[in-house]
């Protein structure tokens, strides 16, 4: 039955890879951001680095384009930008789901499952009962990360709980131990673990509750990210998932402990927007290079539902992480990596223009990057994306509310999850800069990420219209609003 279900596994990736070039062209399908070549996929998991590659595994179902049989899919890349697709990395066994977790490089084989000089990659995962249990167990691979062995002595932490799950391992070089991070999702705290092997584990402390806690608690993820303006200098940034949200904290981490250093009241998010989720940070990343995660695009309360095939789910772009007070607060700033500006092709420029009522471009396409500056109107101003057939794409600002804010409300396919219809415009609380707003807009035909002010907000959502909706307009309500710069450029497919 074991060699039976590898074998269809096997037969599954294959056909996937004979398909590829004839992928990467359907409808909706993004063109720049990384997708499966086919089937199912939510969580990022395992992200890490390894002798100049990078390494994605997430969560895949290799026999359908709905959420099931939750294995560990791999793509590697060498610039965060281009993706080459791998097979199945860790599969699923009998009743066993292979839930979400991280790998490290274990360099100095602090495990003991090296051999013959070989360095070992190492994945801590949770195992998942479906209604039974959760507990963590371990891989280890090799072959950077092609093959993979299951620990013979798994589970390494097993409490006998249905809910305990989504281990992030990092290593702690002042204490000379591995740290793993631990969700209890429904009593919303996370629980931290320290290990010399990465096989025996050790309660160190507990997180939580805090911050929003209406629904569970998944995907925790602890990094250490520098202070803008000050080099040198840094801080700890822990972030949470709640079912279709996320949160962060910063603070400090002493090897055993988080402090949580922003007031306990104020819920902060890394994505304002209703479709990122259970973002993760890169491990073991060269020192000159800037801490970077990736999230999930899309949200549980319509995944399964999404008008896309032959794949569903998609990752964002990787963002660089670093952090800076503002008005005593820290807040947690995120950025496009610049890798992406290789993709960049036929530029267009507009400066200094007034816009009354709504100003057509001349450049229709589904496929562009943005950096927009503007002095907004009396009441609200911005862009519109895939503009067509009446319907359209808002990213604007709410000079009234003083809020950011995207609207899909009127774009053409919604009508698919009542969830979807409903979930339409998400804001965020912005302050102007030197009366400016300042936006860096990514449109990927059915995903458009908005990182605002240079990354201090980032709203990222999907959207599904016609591919003949492909028209961009500036707009202004309430008198006039006047565009500083526009910087435009299309942008070339990764596949």
């Amino acid at each position: 039955m074991k060699n039976s279900f590898f074998v269809l596994l096997l037969c599954f990736s294959l056909n996937a890879f004979t398909q590829i070039n004839s992928l990467y062209k359907e409808q909706f399908r993004p063109r720049f951001h990384f997708s499966p070549a086919v089937n199912w996929c939510n969580d990022p998991n395992g992200l890490v680095y390894n002798n100049g590659t990078y390494h994605l595994f997430y969560q895949h179902n290799p026999f359908g384009n709905v959420w099931g049989h939750m294995t560990w899919a791999h793509a590697t890349s060498k610039d965060l930008v281009h993706w080459k697709h791998l097979p199945v990395a860790i599969a699923e066994e009998k009743d066993t789901m292979i839930f979400s977790g991280t790998c490290v490089v274990d360099k100095n084989n602090t495990s003991g499952f090296g051999k013959n000089g070989s360095i070992p990659m190492v994945a801590v995962y949770t195992a998942h009962i479906e209604n039974v249990n959760q507990s963590q167990h371990i891989a280890y691979s090799l072959d950077n990360g092609i093959t993979w062995t299951k620990y013979n002595k798994n589970p390494v932490l097993d409490l006998g709980k249905k809910d305990f799950r989504d281990p992030k391992i990092f290593w702690y070089g002042p204490k000379n131990y591995w740290v793993m991070a631990l969700m209890f999702p429904v009593e919303h705290f996370v629980q931290f673990y320290s290990s010399k092997n990465l096989k025996d584990w050790n309660h160190l402390s507990d997180f939580g509750p805090v911050g929003d806690t209406a629904a569970v608690w998944e995907c925790p993820d602890l990094t250490q990210v520098l202070i803008e303006g000050q080099p040198g200098k840094k801080k700890w940034v822990l972030q949470t998932s709640q079912n279709v949200s996320m949160q962060y904290f910063v603070g400090e981490f002493d090897g055993k402990t988080f402090t949580n250093e922003n007031p306990v009241n104020k819920i902060v998010r890394p994505d304002y927007g209703p479709d990122y989720y259970a973002a993760i940070a890169w491990n073991q990343l060269p020192a000159a290079h800037l801490p970077t995660a990736i999230g999930w695009i899309n949200n549980w309360k319509y995944a399964n539902d999404i008008p896309t095939t032959p794949w569903k789910g998609a990752m964002s772009l990787p963002r660089t992480m670093s952090v800076k007070k503002i008005k005593n607060d820290w807040v947690l700033l995120q950025k496009p990596v610049d890798a992406l500006k290789t993709l960049r092709s036929n530029p267009i420029e507009i400066k200094n223009t007034g816009v009354t009522s709504k100003r057509s471009l001349s450049r229709k396409t589904q496929q562009l990057e943005m950096l927009l500056s503007f002095e907004p109107s009396a009441a609200n101003s911005g862009v519109r994306l895939a503009v067509g057939n009446n319907s359209y794409f808002e990213i604007g600002y709410d000079a009234i509310k003083q809020t950011v804010y995207i609207d899909r409300s009127k774009t053409e396919q919604t009508g698919f999850n009542k969830n979807f219809s409903s979930l339409s415009r998400f804001e965020a609380p912005v302050s102007l800069k030197s009366k400016k707003m300042q936006l860096h807009i990514f449109y990927d035909h059915s995903i458009v990420e908005v990182f605002v002010n240079d990354g201090e907000v980032v709203l990222t959502a999907q959207l599904f219209s016609s591919e003949s909706n492909s028209g961009i307009e500036l707009f202004s309500n309430g008198g006039r609003s006047t565009i500083v710069f526009l910087k435009m450029w299309d942008i070339k497919s990764i596949w």
